[in-house]
């Protein structure tokens, strides 16, 4: 499992790492997650680029390569996937990037494209039986109740500034830039509590004491299930494991609506949000569809989000 590297811009942190002595802001999820998926005979070892390096030896090992990324990452998984072909390995790529430019990507065997519970079981029977076909993809959307545990122990977890968890996958929302509903549609489709639960006992199992992020595009798509299931289990663990961890995640700036929901979250322990406010400019969220953004006073939204206890992330950018 190759993970690329992560090129210098906002969401790599490369400068602000140093100052906490870690070598990437998150481990790939995604990898540890499809891992998980995987025939449990089958070993694997993931080499993540942004901290470690994978070398003649590592290739020589591997029977089969998986290669995953963002478009961020499109030339580091080029040069990567080159590598892979040079040393005769057979390469699997999967992920946002590909899901977004396979036809870009000549020398990959096979893709394993949108999300994998459905599509990588397809790979997996076909492969077994030398049959593998080039493209596995799908227009349909899975619920999540069986999206397993990541497989924490294959990372280092040492070398990373945060851990990450997934709760939902959707968004509600249908801003023109943002292509998650696209991936992943208008409806919030959410891991049970009990899953999260145990992703959280796996992370502190592993040894990992710290934040996690919430990785959601938008953590508040579903806010029932939050409000009555996620929330709930959350502070009961949080209770019962001395608060070990501190939560942030990402959410819309109508967060602010709901003081009770906001307070809550609060007490589940977490204690920042990144927020996606682009512009205060009423014509430029028109022209990009941010519907939930207009018509709002969004520095008094800021402040009720840190009145409540949450620090809040993000940049507001005027229209020029």
């Amino acid at each position: 499992m190759l993970y690329p590297e992560v090129p210098n811009t906002f969401w790599s942190f490369k400068h602000a790492l140093k100052f906490v002595r870690k070598r990437a802001a998150l481990p790939p999820l995604g990898l540890l997650t499809v891992a998980a998926m995987l025939p449990e005979a089958w070993e694997k070892r993931l080499i993540d680029l942004n901290v470690g390096e994978v070398g003649e030896a590592d290739l020589g090992w591997a029977d089969l390569v998986f290669v995953s990324g963002m478009i961020a990452q499109r030339e580091s998984a080029r040069v990567l996937i080159e590598r892979c072909r040079a040393a005769g390995k057979t390469v699997v790529a999967g992920g946002p990037l590909f899901t977004s430019e396979h036809g870009e990507f000549g020398e990959v065997d096979h893709f394993v494209l949108n999300e994998a519970e459905l599509t990588l079981p397809g790979f997996l029977r076909d492969f077994e039986a030398g049959q593998a076909k080039r493209v596995y993809t799908t227009t349909e959307l899975p619920e999540l109740g069986d999206t397993p545990v990541p497989l924490w122990g294959l990372a280092d977890l040492r070398r990373y500034g945060s851990m990450s968890l997934q709760y939902s996958r959707g968004c509600p929302f249908d801003c023109e830039f943002c292509d998650v509903t696209a991936k992943f549609g208008h409806r919030s489709r959410t891991k049970s509590a009990s899953q999260v639960i145990a992703e959280l006992d796996a992370l502190a199992a592993a040894g990992w004491r710290g934040s996690v992020f919430f990785v959601d595009d938008n953590f508040i798509g579903n806010k029932r299930k939050l409000r009555e299931e996620l929330l709930p289990a959350l502070i009961e663990w949080q209770r019962v494991h001395h608060r070990r961890f501190t939560f942030y995640t990402e959410a819309s700036i109508n967060l602010a609506d709901d003081e009770a929901l906001t307070r809550q979250m609060v007490t589940a322990g977490f204690d920042a949000v990144f927020i996606g406010i682009e512009t205060p400019e009423e014509a430029g969220l028109a022209e990009c569809n941010k519907r939930q953004n207009r018509g709002r006073d969004m520095l008094e939204d800021i402040k009720r989000l840190q009145r409540a206890g949450l620090e809040v992330q993000g940049g507001i950018h005027r229209r020029v």
